[in-house]
């Protein structure tokens, strides 16, 4: 495993090498790393130069109560440790990626910025933790109505291009997952426990093998199940997708407690299936701001989990149906140069391109610059949709960013003369 000495810092700084009561010190949490970093690229030091034999000096004026000297000292003095763990997992076929690497996951960088993990430990196509999907969650004793629904959601979003994002535990994450892989599709499995045994499951062999599979981890690999990790796992897998679906949410648990989270954070849609389950929370996560999704899939189009709920803005419907996307602004606006399909044949269903005509929105009401809770209001889309794809216009070109306050403007010289 071809670490940079910057990586090899990281690790020594924030990940066990053993189980937690063997470690003599504690390695630094997220926010504690987090802190620590932000100190070191104000003092000018990068994480690698701290890989000397007296590394003291370097840690002069740093004051924390917490993140004591002596606790980085004593973390940094784990070398040995280091290496024989690193030769383990890499003969299991793991690998590392820090935060520094350029094929640490954006989504997390961006949403959850210095408390994303700043080590993830995977196995597969490390290329899939860029691509998004569709998270899926549910609980672990689902019913069977609650399990063929994950497998045919599965199954569909392979089928159209989309990755499945879930957690690998029994029950609907193991449904949802395995249905996708069967399919061909793409699969990111965030494992709370056990990365190293997941690795070598027969189980996943063949995703593995194939390239469509990628199992990832932000804890210790041979770590076993643990309460706080399954709960602290949920917000990876909202954060590594573009939409969701609660399949069946108990009244308590990880299923509810990262749904909750999902919508405090505004991360991503959530769509809920409905049940008739009195017992389940479905309907309260509805009601706290999750919308229904349709529990028949033969003839709905995943893409529409894309945006929050059909949009009525301004008399028109941005997310409606292809058949009714085809004029849509056609006499209000001319289109962006740079060409895009607004309805494609995809197996006999229509696909409507949301960005393209998210774009002809902009160019309509963003003649004048426009506040991000304005074009909120506006257009009724979900706020990390809406910041996705103004980072993505603004990357093309089609807008720009104006401060204090800051606003967006559609630039004129992009359409079409």
């Amino acid at each position: 495993m071809n670490l940079s000495a910057t990586a090899q810092a990281t690790l020594l700084l924030t990940c066990y090498f053993s189980r937690a009561s063997k470690e003599d010190a504690k390695p630094l949490t997220n926010l504690e790393w987090g802190r620590f970093a932000i100190w070191l690229k104000e003092k000018n030091t990068n994480p690698a130069d701290l890989l000397v034999s007296k590394p003291q000096a370097l840690l002069s004026g740093w004051h924390d109560t917490r993140i004591t000297t002596d606790r980085i000292l004593s973390l940094l003095s784990r070398g040995h440790s280091l290496a024989l763990s690193i030769e383990k997992w890499q003969r299991a076929g793991l690998w590392v990626i820090t935060r520094s690497d350029p094929e640490y996951p954006k989504r997390l960088k961006s949403r959850l910025k210095t408390n994303s993990p700043p080590v993830l430990f995977g196995c597969g196509n490390r290329e899939l933790l860029n691509s998004g999907g569709i998270a899926v969650v549910g609980s672990r004793n689902a019913c069977d109505e609650d399990l063929m629904f994950t497998r045919q959601l599965g199954a569909k979003a392979a089928a159209q291009g989309m990755a499945i994002v879930s957690g690998g535990a029994r029950g609907v994450d193991e449904a949802a997952m395995l249905s996708a892989m069967e399919a061909g599709g793409g699969v990111i499995g965030v494992m709370a426990d056990s990365l190293l045994k997941a690795a070598t499951s027969a189980k996943w062999r063949a995703g593995l093998m194939n390239g469509n599979v990628v199992l990832v981890s932000p804890f210790y690999p041979e770590a076993g199940f643990n309460t706080g990790n399954a709960m602290a796992r949920n917000k990876y897998i909202y954060c590594l997708a573009d939409t969701s679906v609660v399949v069946h949410s108990g009244t308590k648990g990880g299923t509810l407690s990262g749904a909750q989270e999902n919508l405090k954070e505004h991360w991503v849609p959530l769509w809920v299936k409905p049940t008739q389950d009195k017992n389940a929370a479905n309907a309260m996560l509805v009601s706290k701001g999750g919308h229904w999704c349709d529990e028949s899939l033969h003839e709905f189009d995943l893409t529409m989990l894309y945006a929050v709920s059909p949009i009525e803005s301004s008399g028109s419907e941005l997310f409606s149906k292809a058949n009714e996307t085809l004029d849509l602004f056609s006499d209000k606006v001319q289109e962006p140069a740079t060409e895009f399909h607004d309805v494609e044949s995809n197996q006999g269903e229509d696909v409507v391109d949301f960005y393209g005509l998210f774009v002809r929105e902009l160019a309509r009401l963003a003649v004048e610059p426009i506040e991000l809770d304005e074009l909120l209001e506006k257009t009724g889309l979900h706020k990390s949709q809406v910041t996705d794809w103004l980072n993505r216009s603004l990357d093309e070109g089609y807008v720009s960013k104006l401060n204090r306050p800051v606003r967006y403007q559609y630039n004129q010289d992009v359409r079409k003369e």
